[in-house]
């Protein structure tokens, strides 16, 4: 994969840069104003150093979004597969994670309005995007796919032309489906998309593979299947506004650091029984 990676060591050099700024972040709580309130209001804005000073990373993911994303039965804990990278990335830059829960349709305004640090929520790195946010170099790579009910004719994407796809309007895959021609039925999310094809009140929805594979898995027999998947993998990556390249740049060489030693292999390992790092 061709990440866009950087040494460790620049972590170490960029602690000490102070000068470089970075955006101030809060939460939604007294509790969660997060390192915005190291930086004193400065118009200078946050440095790395004192996002490590403050303690944590205030993180933006949905907390519904299985298996990357969740609630786990029985504890509640939130949990999944970015949660525990982004949990490790923090411990490499000797931080803890103030996790901030977030439907997907409001969480690019969240980031914008700078409640959080960072989003961590399986978001794939596009071109629109790119050109507004900065991302870390990616810790997944996976394929979209179009699902159906069992019994549907639809074999293709070009068979969504006129069909209704359940799809949250901010997501990268909403592109995929409206340039497909489908007529897009608005959700928060995939709980709420993969519920109303069942109910039949849609025709398909698309999403990532991995995900519908650990639906398929968690919640069998679903009555759905995968239509068809598209030619290329996206890569999915930690979103910053695009005056983080500080953070940005810590957070990649934690990432690298944390390829190397195998961890992320082990977390990918944990939640899809293979390493869908690469």
């Amino acid at each position: 994969m061709t990440a866009r990676r950087r040494p460790l060591s620049v972590l170490f050099a960029l602690t000490a840069a102070t000068a470089l700024a970075l955006t101030g972040c809060g939460g939604g709580s007294d509790d969660a104003a997060g390192t915005a309130g190291a930086a004193g209001g400065s118009s200078d804005g946050l440095t790395l150093q004192q996002v490590q000073d403050a303690g944590k990373l205030v993180v933006a993911t949905e907390g519904t979004y299985r298996p990357y994303s969740f609630h786990a039965d029985g504890s509640g804990d939130l949990t999944g597969y970015d949660v525990d990278v982004i949990k490790a990335v923090a411990d490499q830059l000797g931080v803890e994670v103030d996790f901030q829960e977030t439907q997907f349709d409001a969480i690019f305004a969240g980031l914008d309005a700078g409640r959080f640090d960072l989003i961590a929520n399986q978001i794939s790195i596009n071109d629109e995007r790119e050109a507004k946010y900065d991302f870390s170099e990616p810790y997944t790579t996976s394929s979209g796919v179009l699902v159906v009910p069992d019994d549907s004719d639809i074999t293709s994407f070009d068979d969504l032309e006129g069909r209704t796809s359940a799809q949250s309007l901010t997501s990268n895959w909403y592109g995929v489906a409206q340039s497909s021609g489908a007529q897009v039925e608005a959700v928060e999310g995939w709980a709420q998309a993969v519920e109303l094809l069942r109910q039949g009140r849609v025709d398909a929805t698309v999403n990532d593979k991995l995900t519908f594979l650990d639906y398929e898995t968690t919640n069998s027999p679903t009555r759905l299947k995968i239509a068809a998947e598209t030619d290329e993998a996206g890569e999915q990556a930690f979103v910053f506004t695009k005056d983080k390249e500080a953070l940005v740049a810590a957070v990649d060489g934690a990432l690298d650091e944390l390829r190397a030693d195998g961890t992320l292999a082990e977390i990918s390992d944990k939640y899809f029984g293979e390493d869908v790092t690469q």
